[in-house]
């Protein structure tokens, strides 16, 4: 598994555990809902600032989001 990748499995889970749409937490981050689609497929990968509005809109830190993509790399 890619790192993107396995950003993109937390994003969608996390988001996916909030109830929110794609298009809810691209709204919540100031960001476009494509993107937030690219991230969760693992086409593309966030800036940090990115990570920093994501982790604001899902109410975590870009720490735990990291912390999580990490842990799913290490099992891969």
């Amino acid at each position: 598994m890619e790192p993107g990748e396995a950003f993109g499995k937390v994003l969608r889970a996390k988001r996916n555990a909030l109830s929110l749409s794609q298009e809810q937490l691209a709204f919540e981050a100031g960001i476009e809902r494509v993107y937030v689609s690219w991230l969760e497929n693992g086409h593309k990968q966030p800036t940090f600032q990115t990570m920093l509005k994501l982790a604001r809109a899902l109410g975590c830190s870009a720490s735990e989001l990291v912390a999580e993509a990490e842990e799913l790399l290490a099992a891969d």
